[in-house]
C-alpha cells in the first residue's frame, strides 16, 4: 500500500465520526437528526435512551425510552417521556438542537418549531444537554446549574426518585400504540388529595379514590400544603395526602420501575429485571368496570379473567364509532320529546354510576317506572336493596344520563332501559355489540401541516408561473376586497358563534323562530341586570324560558359565558339549555321553563307554598348544584351570583340554579385566583373578599349560599346572623318538633357558611353531607 492511500484512509478515518450511539451528551450548538436512527443520547450505563421514536408512518417523536433489555427502535420499547406527544414531526430533516442561546429547540422538517424549554438567555455561560441514569434528561450550564429537566413535565410514566408535585399530573395515552394525550390524569387536586379524572369527550368525573368516599374514609389526608409525591428505588410510594404503597417486590433495589398512567386509566407501578419482561406489581383498581368512561356512553362494562373488559351497547342503541368505544353507543329509535309511549328493558346486576335525576326511597318497580316516564329526559332507572340498621329500602334512581354502567354479579339491583314501544328487541338482538377493548389500533398518524418541497428548477418554474399568476392577479385581488367587506358587513361573528354552536351541541334557533315561540316576546317572567325571560311554547309544544340579552357589549360576554359554561355541565339541580340564538345583535338563550319561577318569587309570595321539609329540600338541592360546580366539574366552576332569584323550581319543588352569565371557570391547581377583572355578583350577597379585594376561591358561592339560606328560615333579605338567631328564637312555638329541627339545622349551616373568615366556611360537598345527615 503506497503512502498516498494510506493517507486517505487516514483521512477518512479521522473525519468520520464516532457512533452517534455511544454519545452522551449534546453540546451547545449541536443536534439530533430524525433521519438517523442512531442519533441518540444515552444514559451512562445504557438504561435509557433519547432520540427520536417512530409513532407511525412518517411521525416521530423526541422522547426517552428504556433502552435495556435491548428494544429495537420502534418495537417492544418502553416509552417514559415524550416532548411532542400531540404534535408528531416528519422524518425528514426534523431535529433537536441546542442553541448557542441555550435554548433546546425541536423543529418540525426544517419549518416549524413544535416545542422548546425557553431556556434562552443572553449569559456567556455554556449549555449542554445530558440524559443521567435514571432517565432524567437535563439542560445544565458550565456551572452546573440545571436550566430545564425532563422530570419537571412527566407524560404518562413515573420514574423512580421523579417527583410528582402540584405543577405536574400524569396523562394517559389515548389508545394502544396511540401515544397522544388520552383522558385519564392523575394529579393533586384542589383539596391536596391525589386522584385520577376522567376527562372525556362530553363530560369529566373523578372515580379513584371512589368518590361515595370522604377523603379520610378513603385514609387521605386533606391538611398538607407540600402536595408531593415519590416513588423510591425499592418500590415504596409515598404522597403527601397519605397514600402509601408498595410494589409486590419491594425492598429489591437493582430492579427497573415505573408508575404508569395507562390508557385503560388505571394507574400501575410495573417492574422488570434485566433482560425479562414487565409485570405488575401493583395496580388501583382491582375492578377495571369501575373506571370510568372506559365504554362510552349508552354502554355496559363486563369482566371476566379468561375474556378480559368487554363493552357492549345497550338494546335499543348502537356504537357511534365501530373503531373507538370512547364514543359510547346512541339510539337506534327517534322519539318525540313529548313522547310516552315507552316500555323498560330489564337488565340484571346492572348499574350506573351518576347522573341522578334524585333518590326516591322506598319506591316499587312500578312507582319508579312512573317517575320516569314523567319525565322526558329519563332514559331509565336503576332499582336496588339497601340495608340500613336492619330495615330494608328499595331504592329508585331515575337517570338523565347512562354513563359509566358496568354490568356484575356483586351488584345486587337491577336496571331499567327506557325505550319506544314500537321498538322491537327481539329484531335486534343479533345486533347487540360486545367487543373487548383491545382492539387493534392503526398506528398511521396523518400530520396536519403542509411542508416546502425540494426544490428543483427554480428559475423555470418562476417564469412559467410568473405569467400565468400576472394575469390573474387582478381579478384575484378585486374578488379578495370584495369578499372581505362582504363578509365584514354580513358575517361580522359567524364565526365566533359557530363556534360556540359546534362546542356545546345546542340547537342554534333562529330570531323569529324565537319571536313566533314567545308571540313577538310577549310574556315576560323575569327580568334582571343582563336581560329580560320571557316564557314560549315551541312548535313541538315544548314550553320553554327565552332569555333576551341586553343590546350591550356586557350582554354580549355574558351570553358567550353561558353558553359555554352551561354547554360542560349536566345535573338535575342546575337548569338545562335547550338552544340559543346568535343573529346579529340579538342575542338569546333558551331554557327549559320552571312551572314555579324562581325561589324569590315563592318567598316574597303570600301563598306560603314553601313549608320546613320544601325549604330544606330547596337547600339540600341547591346545595348539591353548587357542590357539582365546584368539586366534579373538570376545572373549578363558581358561579359568583348566588341569590334566590336564580334558583328556579319545577313542578315538584326542586331547585335548579341558573343564570352562568357572571360565571368564573378556574385552574383547579390553583388554591387561589386573583384573575377576576371585576367584582361580580349581587349586593347583600357578595362575600367580603369581593370588597377586601382578597384572593376569590369557591367560598364566595358559600357565603352567597349561606345569605340564601337565612332568606328560606327569616323571611327576610339582609338580615345580619345575630338578628337571625333572634328571628329563630321568635319562631311561633305551634312548629312540631320535626320542623323546628329542620329549621335549627338550616340555621347552623347558614351561620358557618357566612363567616367572615373564607377559611372557616365549609365547602359544599361539606354542607350536602351536614343536610343529608340531619335528613336522615
Amino acid at each position: 500500500m503506497d503512502s498516498l492511500s494510506l493517507s486517505l484512509i487516514l483521512c477518512l478515518v479521522l473525519l468520520t465520526p464516532l457512533p452517534s450511539s455511544a454519545r452522551q451528551t449534546l453540546n451547545q450548538g449541536s443536534s439530533l437528526s430524525a433521519e438517523n436512527p442512531d442519533d441518540v443520547i444515552v444514559s451512562p450505563e445504557g438504561t435509557f435512551t433519547a432520540g427520536f421514536y417512530p409513532l407511525g408512518t412518517n411521525a416521530y417523536a423526541f422522547a426517552i425510552w428504556f433502552s435495556q433489555p435491548t428494544c429495537f427502535l420502534g418495537h417492544n420499547c418502553t416509552l417514559v417521556w415524550m416532548a411532542n406527544r400531540d404534535h408528531p414531526v416528519n422524518g425528514r430533516r426534523s431535529k433537536l438542537l441546542l442553541e448557542n442561546t441555550g435554548d433546546l429547540v425541536l423543529t418540525d422538517a426544517a419549518q416549524f418549531n413544535v416545542w422548546t424549554t425557553g431556556t434562552a438567555t443572553e449569559s456567556k455561560l455554556t449549555t449542554y444537554l445530558q440524559l443521567a441514569e435514571s432517565g432524567n434528561l437535563f439542560l445544565r450550564d458550565s456551572e452546573g446549574t440545571i436550566l430545564w429537566q425532563s422530570f419537571d413535565s412527566p407524560t404518562d410514566t413515573l420514574l423512580p426518585q421523579q417527583p410528582l408535585s402540584r405543577l405536574t399530573q400524569l396523562v394517559s395515552s389515548r389508545g394502544k400504540g396511540n401515544y397522544s394525550s388520552g383522558f385519564y390524569r392523575f394529579f393533586f387536586d384542589y383539596d391536596n388529595v391525589l386522584r385520577i379524572l376522567f376527562d372525556g369527550h362530553e363530560t369529566s368525573s373523578d372515580y379513584w379514590p371512589y368518590p361515595w368516599l370522604s377523603s379520610w374514609d378513603a385514609d387521605r389526608s386533606t391538611y398538607n400544603s407540600s402536595r408531593l409525591a415519590m416513588i423510591n428505588l425499592f418500590g415504596n410510594f409515598s404522597s403527601s395526602d397519605n397514600l402509601n404503597f408498595r410494589s409486590a417486590d419491594y425492598g429489591r433495589s437493582r430492579i427497573q420501575r415505573r408508575l404508569s398512567l395507562d390508557y385503560d386509566g388505571n394507574l400501575r407501578m410495573y417492574s422488570r429485571e434485566r433482560n425479562e419482561t414487565w409485570v405488575v406489581s401493583w395496580q388501583a383498581i382491582s375492578q377495571p368496570c369501575r373506571i370510568h368512561g372506559i365504554c362510552g356512553e349508552n354502554s355496559l362494562c363486563s369482566y371476566a379473567p379468561n375474556t378480559g373488559r368487554i363493552c357492549s351497547c345497550l338494546e335499543g342503541y348502537k356504537q357511534r364509532d365501530p373503531s373507538d368505544w370512547s364514543y359510547g353507543c346512541e339510539p337506534e329509535f327517534n322519539v318525540l320529546p313529548d313522547s310516552t309511549d315507552f316500555t323498560f328493558i330489564h337488565l340484571r346486576h346492572v348499574e350506573f354510576f351518576g347522573d341522578d335525576f334524585r333518590l326516591f326511597s322506598n319506591k316499587t318497580i312500578k312507582e319508579c317506572e312512573a317517575e320516569c316516564l314523567q319525565r322526558v329526559n329519563c332514559k331509565g332507572f336503576q332499582h336496588n336493596f339497601r340495608n340500613h340498621n336492619g330495615f330494608q329500602f328499595h331504592d329508585c334512581y331515575p337517570k338523565a344520563q347512562l354513563r359509566n354502567g358496568q354490568q356484575t354479579s356483586s351488584f345486587d339491583g337491577d336496571f331499567y332501559v327506557k325505550v319506544p314501544k314500537s321498538y322491537n328487541t327481539s329484531d335486534k338482538k343479533t345486533e347487540h355489540l360486545q367487543r373487548t377493548l383491545d382492539c387493534p389500533q392503526n398506528n398511521t398518524i396523518l400530520l396536519k401541516r403542509s411542508y416546502v418541497k425540494s426544490q428543483e428548477n427554480e428559475i423555470v418554474k418562476f417564469m412559467l408561473w410568473f405569467a400565468c399568476a400576472l394575469g390573474g392577479l387582478e381579478f384575484i385581488s378585486i374578488f379578495l376586497v370584495w369578499l372581505f367587506f362582504y363578509r365584514a358587513s354580513h358575517d361580522k361573528n359567524a364565526s365566533r358563534d359557530g363556534y360556540v354552536f359546534a362546542a356545546t351541541g345546542f340547537k342554534r334557533f333562529t330570531f323569529d323562530e324565537l319571536k313566533k315561540a314567545t308571540r313577538n316576546f310577549h310574556e315576560e317572567i323575569g327580568r334582571g341586570g343582563g336581560g329580560t325571560v320571557y316564557k314560549g311554547t315551541l312548535s313541538d309544544g315544548r314550553v320553554i324560558a327565552v332569555k333576551r340579552l341586553n343590546d350591550s357589549n356586557q350582554g354580549e360576554a355574558e351570553f358567550l359565558a353561558e353558553v359555554n359554561t352551561i354547554g360542560k355541565l349536566n345535573h338535575m339541580n342546575l337548569i338545562e339549555m335547550w338552544g340559543f340564538c346568535a343573529d346579529k345583535k340579538n342575542r338569546l338563550l333558551v331554557y327549559e321553563y320552571m312551572e314555579h319561577g324562581s325561589l324569590a318569587d315563592m318567598l316574597s309570595s303570600a301563598s306560603n307554598e314553601l313549608d320546613w321539609q320544601k325549604k330544606y329540600d330547596i337547600a339540600l338541592g341547591t346545595a348539591r348544584g353548587l357542590a357539582y360546580l365546584h368539586d366534579e366539574c373538570l376545572e373549578w366552576e363558581l358561579h359568583c351570583d348566588v341569590k334566590p332569584q336564580n334558583i328556579l323550581l319545577d313542578t315538584a319543588y326542586n331547585p335548579k340554579v341558573s343564570d352562568f352569565g357572571l360565571s368564573k371557570l378556574l385552574d383547579r391547581g390553583k388554591l387561589y385566583n386573583s384573575s377576576f377583572s371585576k367584582i361580580r355578583g349581587t349586593r347583600g350577597y357578595m362575600a367580603p373578599e369581593w370588597v377586601l379585594n382578597q384572593p376569590i376561591t369557591s367560598k364566595v358561592d358559600v357565603y352567597s349560599y349561606g345569605i340564601v339560606v337565612l332568606e328560606m328560615v327569616t323571611g327576610q333579605s339582609s338580615i345580619r346572623g345575630i338578628q337571625l338567631v333572634d328571628r329563630a328564637d321568635e319562631e311561633p312555638m305551634s312548629k312540631s318538633n320535626h320542623e323546628k329541627q329542620k329549621m335549627e339545622v338550616l340555621v347552623r349551616v347558614a351561620l358557618d357558611c357566612v363567616q367572615e373568615d373564607r377559611d372557616a366556611r365549609p365547602t359544599m360537598t361539606q354542607v350536602v353531607e351536614r343536610l343529608l345527615d340531619s335528613s336522615q
